[in-house]
């Protein structure tokens, strides 16, 4: 269904029995589940979820104060969908994909009043259509017929829609088209449009699911050189309040190398929010140096929303970036928070008073988190090409405590796991992604790609460092009963390796302007630089210099320079050089 629909062309055929909260009990109202209503006199947008007799119940995705029984309730007949075509990216919509900036135009207010609607896409703009067809060519559903330059970074592919039968082409436009207008027609009389409507809970089909070979680069070194995630993977960032989870998802958004970037805000406080709405437009894309926002498409559910919306905002997201899946496209999802979300399903479910699970969550948690993860991925396409999705999602567990249901649950699902440190993050280290509660299950499926993009012995280097930090982790122990002094000189040099491990390599400032962004080729040096100092300095320790001498050399502290240096290879091409000159002239 159409939002853009006129509310004026369903039927009047239900009554409002009883409101609680966002759930709205209606009577007499033919419908399915998941149809699509308009609630009360202002015609409030709505979904039903429960059919019993003749009582009919919804979720309303809006705030219900003043509406009361009697009023009218009027089905649609369709299930929730989005529109899809030219025209989502550079675009900021709320839970069910009301354009928020057309809407502030159209109520000259920040200030929404409830029942005003948008089309999801702008009906009446003119877009540029370049025809990929000719007249005889035959077409299949999911291949491309046409582009259209959506921004200056991506190319809008115009498909055959999975549900069409597909033909022979017989008629193809070239020129500017509206997305309601025919822009190839097929003999079997089905027409193309650049404009597509999709149910949000119904996945998209595609071809097979494949095992993702190629990492998602996300410029964080913590992330790319320990816990790598696949392209088409699928990870959950867990960490109490204040530990960066947001400033995390921001630094995946702005900077790994996804073509396209969907961030859902489901729950967040505004100002959050705010700060990506106002950052994204003036950052520059790392891959074209066009406007971030030219490949991002934000969607804004924040605290201060209808709660029940949040239920459908994740949907929503998922449903547009299948769309852009399909056209080839490596698609990064950013869900921020889960938590939030399926706070609003537990409120919902209350509220039907179903039988809770734990701390209150519906039985059927599990199931919904599994249900949206799995629609991530790295597919064989209908055309026969390839796009993938990646889903970030944040978890917020009340107090930090990993064992809650919405962390736990998640942990079963996703096969990358970020586990943000409160500890860490009152000493100011950041990303606060603690590299011994973490883990990543495609490192095995990722280390060729590494290996053969950026360094042959990438795998070695990182076990190398995961044993030196390994080693420290239980080192730590003996520290705090008898101090590091009382260390063997071998095992205090373990330690001061370690350091420079923590803050010159695994720490990273996100705004500093060199140090923001990693590629991997520094990332690997950087962390070769510091190996460097070990294998350097062990040697003089054997050699029978005091670790006193080893620790003191004036290369040693430059290391914690090389994420902020901007020449970046000289610098540590220097260090290096420096390390070996100084160590080696101890004996």
């Amino acid at each position: 269904m159409s939002q853009a629909e006129d509310i004026e062309s369903v039927d009047e055929d239900g009554i409002i029995e009883s409101v609680s909260g966002p759930v709205v009990t209606a009577t007499d109202l033919d419908a399915r589940m998941n149809d699509v209503v308009y609630v009360g006199d202002e015609g409030l947008m709505g979904e039903v979820i429960e059919i019993e007799g003749n009582l009919t119940t919804i979720q309303v995705y809006e705030e219900t104060s003043g509406v009361g029984p009697g009023e009218p309730v009027q089905n649609t007949g369709e299930p929730l969908s989005v529109d899809l075509g030219p025209g989502m990216m550079d675009s900021i919509y709320d839970g069910v994909q009301r354009p928020l900036d057309v809407l502030e135009d159209k109520m000259g207010t920040a200030f929404l009043d409830r029942g005003v609607d948008a089309p999801g896409i702008d009906l009446e703009k003119k877009w540029e259509f370049s025809p990929e067809v000719e007249t005889g060519d035959t077409v299949e559903p999911g291949d491309i017929v046409g582009i259209v330059e959506e921004t200056v970074t991506i190319d809008h592919k115009v498909m055959v829609p999975p549900d069409y039968e597909g033909g022979e082409v017989t008629t193809v436009g070239d020129g500017e088209f509206t997305v309601e207008e025919t822009v190839v027609e097929l003999d079997n009389g089905e027409e193309i449009q650049m404009h597509q409507e999709w149910p949000v809970r119904e996945a998209r089909p595609a071809g097979d699911k494949e095992t993702p070979t190629e990492p998602l680069v996300t410029g964080q070194r913590v992330q790319d050189g320990l816990f790598p995630l696949a392209k088409g993977g699928t990870a959950a960032i867990p960490g109490p309040f204040g530990s960066g989870k947001t400033v995390t998802q921001q630094q995946l958004a702005k900077w790994s190398d996804a073509d396209i970037v969907v961030y859902i805000g489901c729950g967040e406080r505004g100002n959050e929010m705010t700060e990506v709405i106002e950052d994204f437009p003036e950052l520059p894309d790392p891959q074209t140096g066009n406007p971030l926002m030219a490949r991002t498409c934000l969607i804004a559910n924040t605290s201060n929303m209808p709660v029940a919306a949040r239920e459908s905002c994740i949907y929503t997201g998922i449903t547009i970036a299948e769309y852009y899946r399909d056209m080839g496209y490596d698609v990064a999802l950013m869900a921020d928070s889960t938590s939030r979300w399926a706070e609003a399903m537990r409120e919902i479910s209350s509220r039907l008073e179903e039988m809770p699970g734990e701390e209150g969550y519906p039985a059927y948690l599990a199931a919904a988190l599994s249900e949206f993860y799995e629609r991530a991925g790295k597919f064989q396409l209908m055309n026969g090409g390839e796009g993938s999705i990646s889903v970030v999602g944040a978890v917020s567990p009340p107090g930090g405590d990993f064992s809650e249901p919405v962390t736990q649950n998640t942990l079963r699902i996703v096969k990358t796991f970020w586990a943000l440190d409160a500890d860490l993050a009152e000493r100011r280290h950041f990303p606060s992604i603690n590299w011994n509660e973490s883990y990543s299950l495609y490192k095995d499926q990722l280390d060729p790609w590494w290996e053969s993009n950026v360094a042959g012995d990438w795998a070695d280097t990182r076990q190398w460092a995961v044993d030196v930090l390994d080693e420290e982790d239980e080192l730590q122990e003996i520290v705090q009963l008898v101090g590091k002094d009382a260390l063997p000189e071998d095992q205090q040099l373990t330690m001061e390796v370690a350091r420079y491990i923590r803050e010159a390599w695994l720490q990273q400032n996100a705004l500093h302007d060199v140090d923001t962004y990693c590629e991997p080729e520094k990332t690997y040096r950087m962390l070769g630089a510091i190996k460097t100092f070990n294998d350097e300095a062990f040697e003089a320790l054997e050699a029978g210099v005091p670790i006193e001498e080893i620790t003191d050399v004036d290369a040693a502290p430059q290391l914690n320079r090389m994420g902020t240096a901007e020449e970046w290879e000289e610098f540590i091409d220097g260090i290096e050089s420096d390390l070996a000159d100084q160590l080696r002239a101890l004996y």
